[in-house]
Formats: structure tokens, C-alpha cells, sequence
């Protein structure tokens, strides 16, 4: 099924065979990894922009950074890079609008790892991500697993679009109760233990790991009058050990050579009858899993984040059918530009 993905014209290639101007709209991370993958594949933009209030007379990869309305002014018409994530309503708006005038893709780079899903990449995981397919419980999941895999190919920001699920719906997947004893890992600052609260309506016990000490300090301060909370300045892993930690990309904090020294610990070595899981660990979410096999077993319902690397789209669904296989394994995409805020509910 996914074979027929080889056939159609990639982002890479509908931004290295432009008729137009390209122009790159970012200069965050995300726009780094495309700038890397240009130099590899000989495509050379002509521009680099932001949105008015971001461009303030500054250089990115030798170009100058130039207000979009500027450049609009110059170019009639452009080849946008989409080089950005945002959940904020006014710019997925304005991206919407940019896109009605202009050629707007996404080309699709991760948040961690070194491998980019094109289709070399799709080439070689053909199998794995066919049986993760096949794997999902309903046909709205397959629809979404099928449109974010042809996204991750084409840039084509409809796709997204057209795929995405209210986090309230999605939630109502798993049958949540007010009884729940609650494993919140990567709780940042509280917002989904307020979240399991608000759709629940309470809680029977919550354990929250958070590895950023900001946040965690923010933790303590919103979770400090709630009842049977117990809250961990910790990482999760597949083992309990030492790990380095840099919290200097806000929520986009993660695992660091050159970061701070974090205890790690494994979902199983917590030793709680935990019924629901939520997990969101910056690109760890595969070596929590591994660390996790026995309570897995006593299946608890599950809320992972699938989109920080390339494989997790399809790897989590495969190791968690492997770890458990009764587990009904939903996908669902909530609004964002970029692959962000994909995860997997399962019960």
C-alpha cells in the first residue's frame, strides 16, 4: 500500500525543481535540519523569511532574514519551506492563507534522530510500517496513519489538515474515570494532569516525572494542595541509571551529552498499579516502553506521543503489539503545523 508513495513528487524534490523562488520560513531547529539536507541534495534558496515580528535585521545561514511582507512585495510568487511547528490559531491561519497564494510545503525533518523520513527512508521501512498498519483498531486510525506517512513524503500541509481529531475525542478513546491512578510522564509544568482532571472529572492517586528542573519546580507549585500526588525530578528510560539532561529548549528539552546530570528510572522499577499512562518524553518514548514491559502486561491504558523521530509513527504501535497484543492501538493528530501532537491511545 505505502509503495505507491515512491511514485509521487516529494517535498525535497518539489523545492529542488521550483520554477519559483524558494524560501525558507523559519530559522528555528527545525529550519538547521533543512538547511542540512539542502546542502546534501543541491537545492539553494534564494530566501530566507519570518513572520514581521520575528525577522528584527538578522542574518540565518547567510541570508538576511527579511520580513514576509517584504518579501511578498518583491515576489509575486515563491516556493515556501515550511520550517516551523505552532498549535496557535492565528498562524496556522496565516500559513492557510500564505498557501491559497503561493506554493507552501513542509519538507519533514525530526525533532530527534538523524534520519529523515523521505523516501529512501519509507523504501527500507516498507514492512514495518505496513504491519503497524495493519495493526490499528479502526479505520479512522488507518486514515490518519496513511495521510501523516504521505505527509511525511509530500510536505502537503492538506493532509495534516484534513486529519485532525479534537483532544477531547480522542481522550473519550480510552474510557477514562475519575478512579484512575495516573502516570504523567514529561508533566512539564502540570497542564495534563489538569487535563486527565478536566475530561475525568478527578483521580485516585497521580505520579508525575518531570526531568527539567524549571518545570518541575513549576510542577510542585501547581500540584502543591492536591491530595495522593506524588511528583519525581526525574527521567524515564529503559533502565534506571544517570543520564544528562538539557532543559535549554523549554518543552523541547531532551536527553543532552552536555546536559545536567538527571536520575532516570524505569516505569516498571516505580512499582505501581498505574491504569493509565500518559507519556510525552522528548524522544524517549521507545526506551520507556522497553522499561515497561511488565506493567504493559497488566495493560493500562496508554496515551504516547508518536512524532519526535521518524520511526515512532510505526515502531511504538509494533513494540507495543509485541510487549502486549491485546492492546486496540488508536492513532490520532491534533491540530498542529508540523507532525506534532500525533499520539497513540490505546486500551
Amino acid at each position: 500500500m505505502f509503495s505507491e508513495f515512491l511514485n509521487i513528487e516529494s517535498s525535497w524534490e518539489k523545492l529542488k525543481n521550483s520554477p519559483y523562488p524558494v524560501a525558507v520560513y523559519g530559522t528555528g531547529n527545525g529550519a538547521d535540519r533543512v538547511f542540512a539536507e539542502f546542502d546534501r541534495l543541491g537545492i539553494v534558496p534564494q530566501y530566507v523569511t519570518a513572520s514581521d515580528a520575528f525577522a528584527r535585521n538578522r542574518t540565518f545561514h547567510g541570508h538576511d532574514v527579511l520580513p514576509l511582507s517584504e518579501l511578498q512585495q518583491r515576489e509575486s510568487k515563491f516556493t515556501v519551506a515550511l520550517c516551523f511547528a505552532s498549535a496557535r490559531t492565528e498562524v496556522i491561519e496565516n500559513v492557510k492563507s500564505l498557501s491559497a497564494n503561493q506554493c507552501v510545503v513542509m519538507p519533514s525533518v525530526p525533532v530527534y534522530g538523524d534520519e529523515i523520513f523521505n523516501k529512501e527512508y519509507l523504501k527500507s521501512h516498507l514492512n514495518e510500517i505496513n504491519k503497524a498498519y495493519e495493526r490499528l483498531a479502526d479505520e479512522k486510525s488507518k486514515e490518519v496513519f496513511k495521510s501523516l506517512i504521505e505527509f511525511q513524503i509530500t510536505g502537503d500541509l492538506n493532509l495534516m489538515f484534513g486529519c485532525e481529531t479534537p483532544k477531547e475525542e480522542a481522550l473519550s478513546l480510552l474510557g477514562l474515570t475519575d478512579n484512575e491512578n495516573y502516570l504523567d510522564l514529561g508533566a512539564y509544568r502540570g497542564d495534563t494532569v489538569d487535563e486527565l482532571i478536566n475530561f475525568a472529572g478527578g483521580y485516585a492517586e497521580i505520579t508525575a516525572l518531570e526531568p527539567d528542573i524549571r518545570s518541575y519546580k513549576k510542577l510542585c507549585e501547581h500540584c502543591e494542595n492536591m491530595q495522593n500526588v506524588t511528583l519525581l525530578n526525574a527521567a524515564v528510560s529503559d533502565k534506571c541509571e544517570t543520564l544528562f539532561f538539557s532543559g535549554n529548549k523549554g518543552r523541547g528539552g531532551g536527553l543532552n551529552a552536555k546536559g545536567k546530570e538527571i536520575k532516570a528510572v524505569t516505569v516498571d522499577s516505580l512499582n505501581r498499579p498505574f491504569t493509565y499512562i500518559k507519556a510525552d518524553t522528548e524522544g524517549a518514548e521507545m526506551q520507556m516502553l522497553n522499561g515497561a514491559v511488565n506493567t504493559l502486561k497488566q495493560k493500562p491504558k496508554l496515551n504516547i506521543a508518536a512524532y519526535h523521530r521518524s520511526e515512532d509513527i510505526f515502531s511504538l504501535v509494533n513494540k507495543i503489539c509485541e510487549i502486549n497484543p491485546e492492546y486496540e492501538i488508536y492513532i490520532r493528530h491534533h491540530r498542529h503545523i508540523s507532525f506534532w501532537d500525533t499520539n497513540l491511545y490505546c486500551k
